[in-house]
């Protein structure tokens, strides 16, 4: 059935590049955590279902990417452990270390966007040299060329020295004393042990592996925990969120709260995208600022509206937030003269109108996908090209919730979010 061009134009005016204003119910979750007293705990959050488990943040001092392609390392910065490149010789000077001038050293820390840039590697070049070692193209493991100096977080001083990594075998060798020689322990940690998790820890103070990550990898998409962040160009503990590998973020201030995302070109995949700066202390107390909206892809694709609406700061930790489903897929809204769809009535029951300009092509395909991305309903039609038509979809078989129903013209694929009332 065709419907004026004018009413089209009114379904869709508030239509901009990348952002699209939602109809009707938000389904708005509110939501959040507690890190405990001075931020002593570290919680693994997955956007989809909230908490997925918490971990003390003081039983590791340093931590091995668990990849065998990868040779980051890391220190607990956020627990105050300290690290230093020794300045006077290379692993020759092992047995002669000593901290005379330590003052003047460069601390080194973890890159603040990057996993993959531990404080081990803070001093790195481009290939072969990695900051604590560099690349054999014969062994294919990377072997240290550098001494450390690292301070722990009860104040006592180690020597470290990581030997290697033998990359085929996917093991780290590393050993570490005292400044005068006593109490040397070589490691060899063996990563395969540990395939679901991003890093796995060593406490140099109980000489123990620790399995810091309570969760597998692909089972949380952010992270609430104290790091070191950078304030005013100068290293600084901070508490806030980092993002997990692959997860993706997107920070808008002063848009509608029925905004919904779908440009995804332009989207964040640091380390620290979502930060710690949604947040200021002003007047004795955290004041969250409430403009920014946080759009989140997690790693199954779907994209989540994170808001923060509470700080308490370090007596209990507790970090008030809300979320909201966003968009299913992650699909790009391909901007073509021509091509445009709305759904109508948001929320909807029994039947959902579907209104559509194909542009140039003369076929649509419409698919409706749950909130899990299973597709719930796929199919196809014939319409007339650089014409408008309304498509009547029957949902009266699909139980309530939120759906997202994905339009594809050519080339170009919109999404649309809807509300089901059965």
């Amino acid at each position: 059935m065709k419907i004026k061009f004018n009413i089209f134009v009114a379904l869709l005016a508030t239509t901009l590049a990348g952002i699209t204003p939602a109809v009707g119910h938000t389904s708005t979750v509110s939501d959040s955590v507690t890190m405990g007293s001075g931020y002593s705990n570290e919680i693994y959050y997955k956007m989809s279902s909230g908490l997925q488990g918490s971990a003390s943040r003081a039983t590791w001092d340093i931590a091995f990417r668990a990849n065998w392609m990868s040779a980051s390392i890391l220190t607990n910065d956020g627990s105050g452990v300290e690290l230093y490149t020794y300045p006077k010789k290379d692993t020759l000077g092992w047995k002669s270390v000593d901290t005379v001038g330590i003052g003047g050293w460069k601390k080194m820390y973890n890159s603040p966007t990057d996993w993959e840039i531990g404080a081990f590697c803070a001093n790195q070049k481009k290939h072969p040299d990695y900051g604590w070692g560099l690349y054999n193209g014969v062994t294919h493991s990377v072997v240290g060329d550098s001494l450390f100096i690292i301070k722990l977080a009860d104040g006592s001083f180690r020597k470290l020295w990581i030997i290697q990594k033998l990359s085929s075998d996917n093991l780290f060798e590393f050993k570490f004393a005292k400044l005068d020689n006593t109490g040397e322990i070589k490691v060899l940690l063996d990563c395969n042990l540990y395939p679901t998790k991003n890093f796995v820890g060593y406490s140099i103070s109980t000489n123990k592996v620790v399995d810091f990550e309570p969760v597998a990898k692909e089972k949380w998409d952010i992270l609430f925990t104290k790091y070191m962040g950078i304030n005013n160009g100068q290293p600084y503990p901070v508490v806030g969120v980092l993002s997990n590998y692959n997860v993706k973020v997107k920070k808008l201030e002063h848009v509608a709260t029925s905004t919904i995302l779908t440009d995804l070109t332009s989207m964040d995949v640091s380390r620290s995208a979502i930060g710690y700066d949604w947040k200021t202390f002003t007047g004795g107390a955290y004041k969250v600022t409430d403009s920014l909206v946080y759009f989140v892809q997690d790693l199954s694709g779907i994209i989540h509206r994170l808001v923060f609406t509470k700080f308490a700061g370090s007596s209990t930790g507790k970090i008030v937030f809300k979320t909201e489903l966003n968009s299913f897929t992650g699909v790009n809204e391909i901007e073509k003269t021509g091509f445009n769809a709305s759904v109508y009535p948001n929320p909807v029951s029994k039947v959902m109108n579907l209104v559509i300009n194909p542009g140039k092509s003369r076929l649509a395909a419409v698919t409706v996908l749950d909130i899990s991305g299973r597709v719930v309903l796929n199919r196809k039609y014939e319409l007339q090209a650089e014409d408008l038509s309304t498509l009547q979809i029957p949902v009266s078989e699909l139980p309530s919730g939120i759906y997202m129903v994905k339009i594809q013209a050519g080339g170009n694929v919109i999404a649309r979010k809807v509300i089901v009332n059965n």
